[in-house]
């Protein structure tokens, strides 16, 4: 097979040194120096998949091992997108031009059981010990996963300023940490919301298991469905991701009709400069999920009335916790290998690598947005308060 395309291709595809080696043995040096990874092909791929869907037929053939990397998945991914010459570092981001299917509430709890319904002895080898599966914040260097998951949590609840006696509702609330937090520190009444059955039967019992169940509660359910309820306060971590594009406004009518007037609201999720999703991942990561733009975001907001009241970037963090969680996950194989075929792990491999690869290079970023429902004047006047 000709691979006269394979050469022109490659030739400007990484900021880095790399070897390609080819099918037939030979090996190709693209760059000067020592090479930083070198990319195997067992066999040839069709040019024209790699050109025209190139994230799903490239992780397809790693997955499948057509393609093995020798060096650092996250190195190679990085050096995608921080090439600006890079054909991949546009089509292998995120596609705005997937087509949206509108997240019904079935659909909704089918997609959120794909991703969170594989097993909480798979979840509990790689991540924390509270299970929290969103970013952490890293104070300093030196920080564990542990700590900084820690961090994160009491970050987001200094920022939702509670007070004792506030009413609050975690929409997705993954196992539970950030409400059982809330309500051993500052004795608020908490509600957790989840559609994954694993998540909710975890987080319940860890609520018994803290004897908070007086003060905190977790329930199978879509914000959609709650009624006659209204809280002071409403925060959601890593959940917003998997709404939809059609569902965004949606979303946020329905905070607004949660919230009680004064009331104040935290968004912590993944966004992108332009929105959209990557197809690899909508296929076998995050099925109906979309990244939407801080830009859509801050519009949307401000068309339901709500206050802007804070909005900061914690990208460094995503790229560090993700590192953390690879190296888990890496740490744990010789247990995963036993649940999991080797499919499954190559993808898992590439999603967590591709993930930190895309925050360290800014292809993706995340942000908190604080905003209220009317004036909340009780806020302190600066932000020194989030950092005692």
């Amino acid at each position: 097979m000709d691979k006269t395309a394979y050469k022109n291709l490659f030739r400007n595809l990484f900021s880095e040194t790399c070897t390609i080696k080819f099918w037939d043995g030979e090996d190709i040096t693209f760059g000067t120096g020592n090479s930083a990874f070198k990319i195997i092909f067992n066999e040839p791929l069709p040019i024209s998949d790699i050109i025209t869907n190139p994230s799903v037929t490239l992780g397809e053939a790693y997955m499948h091992k057509q393609i093995e990397i020798d060096g650092n998945i996250k190195d190679v991914i990085e050096a995608i997108y921080n090439n600006p010459k890079s054909f991949l570092r546009n089509k292998g981001k995120l596609n705005k031009f997937i087509i949206p299917v509108k997240n019904s509430l079935q659909k909704s709890k089918k997609n959120v059981s794909f991703h969170y319904d594989i097993g909480n002895d798979f979840y509990q080898l790689w991540l924390d010990k509270t299970m929290t599966y969103s970013c952490g914040y890293f104070k300093t260097e030196a920080d564990t996963l542990d700590q900084a998951q820690e961090n994160k949590v009491d970050y987001i609840l200094k920022k939702l300023n509670l007070q004792e006696g506030n009413t609050l509702l975690d929409i997705g609330c993954g196992w539970g940490e950030l409400i059982i937090a809330a309500a051993k520190k500052y004795n608020v009444k908490a509600m957790g919301i989840t559609l994954s059955s694993e998540q909710m039967e975890k987080a319940n019992k860890r609520i018994e298991e803290e004897g908070l169940k007086n003060l905190a509660e977790v329930q199978l359910i879509d914000y959609r469905q709650i009624k006659d309820r209204s809280f002071d306060r409403i925060v959601s971590v890593g959940m917003i991701e998997h709404v939809g594009k059609d569902c965004l406004h949606e979303y946020f009518m329905s905070v607004n009709k949660l919230l009680n007037n004064g009331g104040i609201s935290l968004l912590h999720c993944i966004t992108s400069l332009k929105g959209g999703n990557n197809p690899w991942l909508e296929k076998y990561i995050f099925p109906g999920g979309y990244v939407p733009s801080m830009s859509e975001l801050v519009t949307i907001i401000t068309d339901e009335s709500f206050h802007l009241i804070d909005l900061e970037s914690l990208r460094r963090h995503y790229g560090r916790t993700l590192e953390k969680w690879t190296e888990n996950f890496e740490n744990s194989l010789p247990t995963i290998s036993k649940m999991k075929d080797e499919t499954f792990i190559r993808m898992w491999r590439l999603y967590l690598n591709a993930c930190a690869a895309s925050f360290n290079s800014g292809n993706i970023d995340i942000h908190q947005f604080v905003f209220s429902k009317g004036i909340a004047n009780e806020l302190p006047w600066t932000r020194e308060y989030l950092y005692n």
